[in-house]
């Protein structure tokens, strides 16, 4: 997906409050100097005014994004970049095992960050450390299950992923166009979920493969970032695989009747982390940016980010969005003991951290997506 695409689905929305969020603290400083330019890998929306334009003014730098979706599309742009390109990446979690691999990031002090803040279930998260060695810091993340039109599918109704072949749907099935979150979706669907929707069988791929194709006379297409907006805001889709809230919790936003539930079968938790990049000469002030990032001020950006929201991983994050916007901290579920909040969804065994497959490669999944797709 191309960043222009991705920048024309919301730029009207932050251009009026680019101004102000820089003016103000702009007024009251001269710099000497050009900005330090932070050259950042990421999804859409982290590098936008909403998120960084406090921490630019603070600080005298620029970032300068390039946008990807898709952690394979994430890892084949570093791979033709040379080291040092990038500054600052943002990452799925479960690339970061692959970026460390193949040499494309650098480690990382532990001390600076506020681990004693997170969650338990987030202070040493899957492929963040090779023992003591700390490789990437988790910022953000949200959960995946049914997105649906309100007017086409009661709540009841997608409360299983078997609604995306409800007959009030056919032909309207969108799907986000990457293979991991479609075909885990549909892997807890299958029953898979010890150890994970990511770490089954040659016999349950097949099954996973078989029920999947089946899907196919329901899909009315595949879509990028700004694609899957408009398909569930104009109606074109009536239910979405592969997405959540990151999605319909902007469309609910602007009034679209849409939602997102998790449903009995599970669901998926995606995972954003911040590494960086190999060879990169700015290691202090990104490693300030990434302190800034989990502040208060910084989660309730995150929390709160234009381009699409997410769950904070910190105590302090929860409560600063409890004080700051109790209509989205209820919403979204960021209150301890609320019976959807993602600690407990997790500790329920409801939620699954989103995974690379395990028994399977990557190519293999991604090969069977692009059969699908034209099948």
């Amino acid at each position: 997906m191309s960043s222009s695409k991705m920048t024309l689905t919301r730029r009207s929305f932050l251009s009026g409050a680019t101004g102000a969020a820089l003016a103000a603290p702009m007024a009251n400083r001269a710099w000497a100097a050009d900005p330090v330019t932070i050259n950042m890998l990421a999804w859409y929306g982290h590098a936008e005014p909403d998120v960084v334009a406090e921490f630019e003014a603070e600080h005298n730098v620029k970032f300068v994004p390039k946008y990807y979706a898709g952690g394979d599309n994430m890892l084949a742009l570093i791979a033709q970049s040379p080291p040092g390109t990038y500054d600052l990446i943002l990452s799925d979690a479960e690339f970061v095992q692959q970026l460390n691999a193949a040499g494309y990031i650098e480690e990382m002090d532990a001390s600076l960050f506020p681990f004693d803040d997170f969650f338990p279930e987030y202070q040493n998260f899957p492929g963040h450390w090779t023992g003591d060695q700390l490789w990437s810091v988790m910022v953000r993340y949200g959960l995946l299950g049914v997105s649906y039109n309100t007017d086409a599918l009661t709540a009841e109704e997608a409360f299983s992923y078997n609604a995306f072949w409800n007959p009030k749907v056919t032909g309207k099935v969108g799907h986000f166009d990457w293979h991991l979150p479609s075909l885990g979706q549909i892997s807890l669907l299958q029953g898979n979920r010890d150890p994970s929707p990511f770490d089954i069988s040659e016999d349950a791929w097949e099954d996973v493969q078989e029920k999947t194709l089946s899907l196919k006379p329901q899909v009315g297409g595949y879509f990028d970032y700004g694609g899957t907006f408009s398909a569930l805001k104009n109606g074109e889709m009536l239910a979405m695989c592969g997405i959540g809230d990151w999605i319909t919790g902007v469309l609910q936003k602007d009034g679209a009747p849409v939602a997102s539930v998790i449903p009995n079968e599970g669901g998926i938790q995606w995972t954003e982390s911040y590494s960086i990049g190999k060879g990169s000469g700015k290691q202090e002030i990104v490693n300030k940016f990434i302190q800034y990032m989990l502040s208060p001020a910084g989660q309730l950006k995150s929390i709160q980010m234009a381009a699409y929201p997410a769950l904070s991983p910190t105590k302090s994050g929860w409560k600063a969005i409890q004080e700051a916007n109790p209509a989205e901290a209820e919403r979204s579920g960021l209150i301890e003991g609320h019976a959807q909040s993602p600690i407990n969804l997790l500790q329920e065994k409801r939620i699954f951290f989103r995974d690379i497959p395990r028994q399977q490669t990557l190519e293999d999944w991604n090969d069977f997506w692009s059969e699908y797709k034209t099948a």
